[in-house]
């Protein structure tokens, strides 16, 4: 979910070098001290093929776009580049049109922890025609995917639960976040102080080097609108095109980042109950928004006071908003459909019924029940808590819940609970200071219950040189090339095409059904 120079390390580097010269008393003629980065910036790249085997879905529909593979070299710790060494992984589908070339588009899909080098196929269909004009670059971040992996042996791919119902209950979920912030100690110790953002940051960087770019274009959905942030306040003057979709205020950029979407999460809730009223004879789950509202309640009270059996899973009263939080991201039938079905299936367990749940909620399930994605929860939750501090004491979650409990029982005790970061080392580095001066075009929903519409409205107003385009009317979290409008895919295409943001923000307006024009 949810940009100073180029950092301390490297000027200090400089600065102990610069500090030698003078003391051999060098003549004024003398050469610049040599860039610290330069070996990874001059890297040579082997490109190869994306298809890692029979089974690699994923490097099929790459190889199929025309996309090629390859990994870049960067340092483990940018402040010791001479030492230990991970890779990147990134693809590229070069661009037809060379004449009118643009340069690389950097893709971000978010997470953190999201891959994204499997991105590239579809942001290019997305781009229309302008696509013959950029090198579509897909990038698994540090620790992501199949650059050099963090995983801590986690049972779970989510480090998030609910606080549950007492304090007894609060106390499991501090105990179980202690057990994962210590398992990360175990089995990902030299990792964690380098998985951040800035990090991330300064490879982007390094890919651009080696790529032989100037300046990169960058698309960013999500917390890789925050990324994106990042990245142009260390590297200024080194972006062309910025496109950000699912704008992260940086100011609310925190370990406790889920805290304010309940208003958002409420919206889209009560929106799909009322799509699932008008197919009752479909789910059975209410014949008004009410009744379907009344219904989740249920199973959520179910939940708390006896875990519901779900094929081979136990559902109980900390992972159960932890689905409904799964089932509310995207404004259209098939995704209100599957997560209607999963409310079935956890209804009908609720009432003793033996279930086999739908594929959708298994999927679920098996991400929060399992370790199954372990590589994914340990990498954005190292992240999260390698960015910002979050507070060590348990009774400033616990008093917050508490607050937030009567109005809201179902998403609160989520958003405002304690996670790994309570018990993780402190950061090594400061916040990113985001500059106010960036060019971008920003795109967001109104109703997105990730990362809020009032976020990107925060960042368009520290951003003046920026403009926003609106989705006014969908619950939808990530609109271009995902969600369908004609409005908002043209804004952003037509950026892409000229680098002129627009005269003025642009509404765009979804029509009935979440299809948008």
């Amino acid at each position: 979910m949810l940009p100073r120079s180029t950092g301390t390390a490297r000027r200090a580097v400089l600065a102990a070098t610069a500090a030698l010269l003078a003391f051999t008393a060098l003549p004024a003629t003398a050469e610049a001290a040599p860039d610290p980065l330069t070996r990874y910036h001059r890297q040579h790249l082997t490109w190869k093929s994306c298809v890692l085997g029979a089974d690699d879905t994923t490097g099929k529909e790459l190889e199929q776009a025309g996309a090629r593979c390859a990994d870049v070299t960067v340092p483990v710790d940018y402040s010791d580049p001479g030492g230990r060494t991970l890779t990147v992984a990134i693809s590229r589908i070069r661009a037809t049109d060379t004449e009118r070339r643009v340069g690389p588009l950097l893709l971000n899909g978010g997470g953190p922890g999201g891959p994204s080098l499997g991105d590239a196929p579809w942001v290019r269909k997305a781009m229309k025609d302008v696509a013959a004009r950029y090198d579509v670059v897909g990038v698994d971040p540090r620790y992501i995917g199949r650059s050099t992996p963090l995983d801590c042996r986690w049972p779970t791919g989510s480090a998030w639960r609910g606080a549950g119902e007492d304090r007894a209950g609060f106390d499991r979920m501090a105990a179980f976040s202690k057990s994962l912030a210590d398992r990360c100690r175990t089995h990902a110790g030299d990792a964690l102080p380098h998985a951040t953002t800035r990090n991330t940051a300064r490879d982007l960087d390094v890919i651009r080097a080696a790529l032989g770019e100037r300046q990169i274009s960058y698309l960013g959905y999500s917390y890789g609108s925050y990324l994106g942030e990042v990245y142009t306040s260390m590297f200024p003057g080194r972006t062309d095109r910025v496109v950000l979709d699912g704008v992260i205020d940086p100011a609310r950029y925190s370990a406790r980042l889920w805290r304010g979407v309940e208003p958002a999460n409420q919206h889209a809730l009560g929106g799909w109950a009322s799509w699932a009223a008008a197919r009752d004879g479909a789910y059975g789950l209410g014949r008004t928004r009410g009744e379907v509202l009344a219904t989740v309640e249920r199973v959520r009270a179910a939940a708390a006071r006896t875990p519901l059996r779900l094929g081979d899973h136990r559902l109980d009263g900390h992972v159960m908003p932890i689905v409904v939080l799964n089932g509310l991201s995207q404004h259209n039938d098939a995704a209100y459909g599957d997560f209607a079905q999963g409310v079935r299936d956890m209804l009908r367990a609720s009432r003793g019924q033996r279930v086999t749940p739908s594929p959708w909620l298994a999927g679920v399930l098996e991400f929060v029940l399992t370790g199954t994605d372990s590589p994914y929860g340990s990498a954005q939750t190292a992240i999260v808590c390698g960015d910002n501090a979050a507070p060590r004491d348990p009774d400033v979650y616990w008093r917050d819940v508490q607050r937030s409990r009567a109005e809201d029982p179902l998403f609160a005790p989520v958003t405002n609970n304690l996670n790994p970061c309570t018990f993780w080392d402190p950061p090594r580095e400061p916040p990113t200071r985001v500059r106010s001066d960036v060019p971008a075009l920003l795109v967001s929903a109104t109703g997105d219950p990730r990362t809020s519409h009032e976020g990107a409205r925060a960042v368009r107003a520290m951003w003046p040189s920026s403009r926003l385009v609106t989705l006014k009317g969908a619950d939808q979290h990530a609109v271009y090339g995902v969600y369908g409008s004609a409005c908002a895919d043209g804004a952003v295409n037509a950026y892409l095409a000229t680098g002129r943001l627009p005269a003025r923000d642009i509404g765009c307006t979804a029509r009935a059904g979440g299809s948008a024009g």
